[in-house]
């Protein structure tokens, strides 16, 4: 007798009880219909949101420290990891330029600005000001300096990304610099509380729904859905650009690696989802992170470009700049030559680099740019204040998209990319962990390879019985006291008497 399908309620119920992709999808899809029939009580809910990015950045310190750490041990080669650093720079610089030259060229080819006519002085540069708290970008020198941790400990108190990584750093060096022989216990303790966070990630993600639907409400309830039709062309623009430039990431991760860009987002479907509908690429960082490891990319390269990205590779975020920088331009009614476009190319290269983590950072890249320019108003950026919540979307999505791409592209480059586990995973054909099998290319090389000898210590110690009464060693995958009654029977009958 076949068995019985289950009814199409039985199926829905199980596959939202089952699937996080399904609950994220439900509550954006309930967000926007709260947002939209009561904005009152939509704008209420941003705390559920807000609550749940606060919950994932208490673990991305910890986490980006153990991976760094671990990966430095396991591969065992710090050249190779100051390698890995010095190519995710270069990669980084070449991705971020190709989107500023993206968004430039979209923006004089479209002219979203074009018609507008707007008089600056009529603009409440005063609400920029608000948005941004009266904060200004850091200096080069700043940005380096700011890179340096002050404390260990406030590294992490402060959620300071770039800090905690030298910090790992140079604990992944006196590691190899010590060896396992003199702290044979640091690494497997880094190592459990490595898996410890991963867990606590995974009991956090469960409020993902959660923190979707009242991100979402408060979103749609604030700024309505009339602000869209207000700055469609705006809009549509940089969202194709946008789509341009993730084709582009495509292709250079289908000619680095052999690897589909279009599988990958399928993978990850469910932490992208979460990072559209929380507008934050944070709160689904360790997910990620995990992820990438499980598709083969070493630990190693997976803990130092990610985190980097986060601060020197925000791809959409400089396609935005560029194509805002333009329409500001065009819609007071200034004509940029080339000259000046490849200044404002120049500029954002640098002010780009020192955005994350800096309340209202587009619009302090974008006054900096005005103002190194000279012919835009510094007060005309209140222009973008109602469509930048708008673009977080777009923003959220190259920027992920282009910080993975880089952690595959550069791991394929230093031979630190496990491309046939790539393939199965993101073909579904392999679902195991990195912890059950070896955790990337090169895993053999660990600090910790004690461990393992231990292991197989461990598990062939039945070897060792009766070692010192003369019994043989014992056959793999016979008992012990199956190999004991066969020594006997080898034994001969003591004499009688």
């Amino acid at each position: 007798m076949p068995p019985s399908v289950p009814s199409l309620p039985r199926r829905v119920a199980r596959t939202l009880r089952t699937s996080l992709f399904a609950q994220v999808t439900c509550a954006l899809v309930l967000g926007i219909v709260v947002g939209k029939l009561w904005p009152d009580t939509a704008t209420a809910l941003q705390p559920l949101g807000d609550g749940f990015t606060r919950l994932i950045k208490t673990v991305i310190s910890p986490l980006v420290f153990c991976v760094v750490v671990v990966g430095i041990a396991k591969a065992g080669d710090l050249k190779a990891f100051g390698r890995i650093g010095v190519k995710a720079l270069i990669w980084f610089e070449i991705a971020s330029t190709a989107a500023l030259v993206i968004g430039l060229v979209a923006a004089n080819v479209v002219g979203p600005g074009k018609g507008m006519n707007v008089d600056p002085s009529s603009l409440d540069a005063a609400a920029v000001e608000e948005t941004t708290g009266g904060g200004s970008l850091p200096t080069t020198t700043e940005f380096v300096l700011n890179a340096l941790p002050q404390s260990f400990v406030g590294a992490f108190a402060e959620n300071e990304l770039l800090q905690v990584l030298i910090l790992a750093c140079l604990v992944g060096a006196v590691l190899l610099h010590l060896g396992h022989t003199k702290v044979p216990k640091v690494l497997p303790a880094i190592e459990q509380a490595q898996d410890i966070i991963f867990a606590v990630v995974g009991f956090i993600m469960r409020l993902a729904p959660l923190a979707v639907f009242g991100a979402m409400a408060h979103l749609v309830g604030n700024y309505g859905l009339g602000v869209i039709r207000t700055y469609a062309k705006l809009i549509v623009l940089c969202y194709v650009a946008a789509a341009l430039f993730v084709v582009l990431l495509a292709v250079a991760l289908k000619l680095v690696t052999g690897l589909s860009l279009w599988k990958f987002l399928r993978y990850i479907r469910e932490e992208m989802l979460l990072a559209l509908g929380t507008a934050s690429t944070e709160s689904v960082m360790p997910r990620v992170m995990q992820k990438l490891r499980r598709a083969g990319a070493r630990d190693d390269a997976v803990g130092l470009v990610l985190p980097t990205g986060y601060s020197f590779n925000l791809d959409g975020a400089s396609l935005y700049l560029s194509i805002g920088t333009l329409f500001i331009a065009q819609a007071v009614g200034v004509d940029l030559s080339l000259g000046q476009q490849i200044t404002v190319v120049l500029v954002l290269m640098l002010t780009s680099k020192g955005m994350a983590g800096i309340p209202g950072s587009a619009f302090l890249a974008l006054s900096a740019t005005a103002s190194s320019l000279g012919a835009i108003p510094a007060g005309a950026v209140a222009l973008l204040l109602g469509v930048d919540r708008i673009m977080d979307s777009m923003r959220v999505v190259t920027n992920l998209l282009g910080n993975c791409v880089a952690v595959f592209a550069v791991s394929r480059w230093e031979g630190a990319l496990d491309t046939d586990r790539a393939k199965k995973v993101l073909d579904g054909e392999d679902t195991s962990t990195p912890d059950d099998g070896e955790k990337g290319v090169g895993a053999e090389k660990s600090l910790g390879a004690e461990k393992d000898a231990g292991a197989e210590k461990g598990a062939g110690a039945e070897k060792g019985l009766g070692g010192e009464t003369g019994t043989e060693a014992l056959a793999p995958g016979i008992p012990a006291q199956k190999h004991k009654e066969l020594n006997e029977l080898k034994e001969p009958a003591p004499e009688a008497g």
